[in-house]
């Protein structure tokens, strides 16, 4: 265990904030590019974040977040726990965190130079393995628990596609059960599978995909949204089909749905929606008595519309109130759905707080874009931050997230 950071130590990591603000990206960037050469490490990556600089900027925000905060850890709580919740999708192992803290090191003083003196160094060491120390902890407990749970299990375990559907002109979903035939662990309404995939032509890849299925002990069931260009999306969609065995860990992540007795209002935008279906089975499942759901959706067309008969179907049930926007393309003319109001344009945030409801508790997933501007309405509309939660698709790269 990494012992507690001295006073001496914190204070040298506060001097840094300066220099993280202005080369954090360079040090990130460099630290990837220590981390990718090692081909062990660099397979536990989605290198499309690194195509596109999204997962150096989120780091880089991360690091400079740790040391604003380093007098109050407390306040990084959240970020810790979805840090680790992600490397158990991932499998990380302690094994691997010496790479991370020497390429980290490494890039300090690479693009720092001569301001990157042994003091600097040797405090940045011991405040990473402080946290490294954390974060190993925590992953051990969740280990535990997924090996402790009926039909769970750690590492990677194969399952066998037993249907797909097409669910929109660019949504996909994909049914899957595991390939020795027992049970699966439950998953929370809201947790993702990660996956090892091995696409040809490209080699390994890993992907996180929410869970659009009620939880069960039979399978999972994971709807993807099929994106230009997508090495895995085009794969998924081209060439996956009953049958074709895929590697996944077991269900992971920390936006759930949690028990309220109070409204729940479900904000998502394109293939945000997905952890949403899984939370609405959960809550209309049952006969049971549930709190009043608000669905709010925009897509670009009604054609990319994913789950729009299940939506219609819950709200002429009275389960649910909906509002749907479309951003490309006027709401086609068609018979009215009882609770189900169709607009043409976007989800503005000023529509947003003129409906606030001030007692419900709010869900987004969507692009950063998107999450930004709506975690920012109910800010404004005095909405409590315990009562906002929202998911990354990718990496946390937005400071207003």
């Amino acid at each position: 265990m990494a012992p507690p950071l001295d006073d001496t130590t914190r204070s040298i990591i506060k001097a840094c904030v300066p220099a993280l603000e202005a080369h954090g990206l360079a040090i990130t960037t460099e630290m990837y590019c220590r981390l990718l050469a090692n081909p062990a490490i660099r397979d536990l990556f989605n290198l499309s974040h690194q195509e596109d600089g999204a997962q150096p900027m989120a780091l880089a925000l991360a690091v400079l977040a740790y040391a604003r905060n380093i007098d109050n850890l407390g306040a990084m709580a959240g970020a810790v726990e979805r840090i680790a919740e992600k490397h158990v999708g991932l499998n990380i192992e302690p094994g691997h965190y010496p790479y991370v803290a020497d390429a980290l090191l490494g890039a300090i003083a690479q693009v720092l130079g001569d301001a990157a003196t042994p003091e600097i160094l040797e405090a940045w060491g011991k405040a990473y393995w402080f946290l490294a120390d954390i974060l190993i902890g925590r992953e051990k407990q969740i280990y535990a628990a997924h090996a402790a749970a009926p039909g769970g299990w750690v590492g990677w375990r194969p399952f066998r596609v037993q249907a797909r559907k097409a669910e929109s002109e660019s949504v996909t979903s994909f049914e899957l059960v595991p390939e020795d035939g027992g049970p699966v662990m439950r998953h929370v309404p809201g947790q993702y599978l990660s996956f090892r995939l091995d696409v040809p032509g490209h080699g390994r890849e890993r992907r996180n995909y929410s869970i659009s299925s009620a939880p069960s002990a039979d399978g999972y069931r994971i709807s993807v949204r099929r994106i230009e260009g997508g090495i895995v999306s085009d794969w998924l969609h081209d060439s996956v089909r009953e049958g074709t065995v895929l590697q996944v860990s077991a269900p992971a992540g920390e936006f759930t749905l949690m028990s309220a007795t109070g409204p729940i209002v479900f904000l998502s935008a394109g293939v945000g929606l997905t952890p949403f279906m899984s939370m609405l089975a959960d809550l209309t499942g049952s006969d049971a008595a549930q709190p009043p759901i608000h669905y709010i959706h925009t897509t670009r067309t009604p054609g990319t519309e994913a789950f729009g008969p299940a939506i219609r179907a819950l709200a002429g049930r009275r389960r649910l109130q909906a509002d749907i926007f479309y951003t490309r393309q006027a709401p086609q003319a068609a018979a009215p759905v009882p609770g189900v109001t169709c607009h043409e344009g976007r989800i503005t945030p000023a529509w947003l707080r003129d409906r606030v409801d001030p007692n419900a508790t709010y869900y987004i997933c969507g692009p950063d874009g998107f999450m930004r501007d709506m975690v920012g309405a109910l800010k404004e509309a005095g909405v409590p931050p315990a009562q906002v939660r929202y998911e990354f698709f990718g990496p946390a790269d937005d400071p207003a997230l």
